[in-house]
């Protein structure tokens, strides 16, 4: 935990201490999110802003039109159906390969005592991507960019906010919407988010603010970013399997390279 001492608030938040990996691991089960206010310190979220900002002019930007379902349209619906149905997103985003190795982001990243906490509580071991661009990421979110609402693939995933907007950039979700293991896409209910008819949870996170979500079946989004500061958000990925690298044609299509 040594390396941690200068990053995070251990003492708010003792990663190594059974009691507290407990308590965590029953609140993401419970409520699908574990958000902790100031985990990173004040001074580590400054260094990876001033990081953030430095290194914006090389972001790749992309903006997308998708299904909530992330997948290929299906010709059995209508384009109006909620399964084809198309939302916009739209961000930029530095790449793994970015990140030097004293950056707060690197060291957090590759600590072992961060990486014991987190599989703990996601009850798998985890390891880092295969491919050079895809562990660490660094998004930017500038006026009128957002997150179109949508389910993740993956279990689960790890951010810290870096810069707050002024206003907007705010995480929306409504949890236990659909059941993907049972292929239940509950369309019905995601007929009445895209309406409007369900009024969803948000997460109210400052800079600092480390959150591990499960979104394979809580519909979310980031509404769109309102003013001139753009928001930040660091995203830390893991897989539960070694040697897992994201496909060419995805790498392609997040980072507009393959390396």
């Amino acid at each position: 935990m040594a390396v941690l001492n200068d990053i995070l608030d251990l003492t708010r938040y003792p990663l190594g201490d059974d009691a507290f990996r407990q308590q965590c691991r029953q609140t993401l089960m419970q409520d699908g999110a574990l958000v902790l206010p100031g985990f990173m310190k004040v001074e580590a979220v400054e260094q990876v802003r001033q990081e953030g900002l430095a290194q914006k002019h090389l972001a790749y930007y992309t903006t997308n039109q998708h299904n909530v379902y992330l997948s290929d349209p299906d010709p059995a619906y209508a384009d109006t159906h909620p399964r084809n149905r198309r939302v916009n997103s739209s961000k930029g985003c530095i790449t793994d390969d970015q990140i030097g190795p004293d950056s707060p982001l690197r060291q957090l990243y590759d600590a072992e005592g961060f990486r014991d906490f987190l599989g703990t509580l996601l009850e798998e071991s985890l390891y880092p991507y295969a491919d050079p661009l895809s562990s660490i990421n660094l998004h930017y979110a500038s006026e009128g960019q957002e997150l179109g609402w949508h389910f993740d693939n993956s279990s689960f995933a790890t951010t810290l906010l870096i810069e707050k907007p002024a206003a907007g950039g705010v995480f929306e979700y409504v949890e236990n919407l659909r059941d993907a293991d049972r292929g239940d896409m509950n369309y019905e209910g995601v007929e009445q988010v895209l309406a409007g008819k369900i009024t969803p949870k948000q997460l109210s996170m400052e800079p600092g603010t480390l959150v591990l979500f499960r979104g394979r079946n809580a519909m979310h989004r980031v509404t769109p970013t309102i003013g001139a500061i753009t928001r930040m958000l660091a995203v830390l990925a893991y897989n539960s399997q070694p040697g897992v690298a994201l496909s060419e044609n995805a790498r392609m299509t997040f980072f507009g390279r393959l390396g």
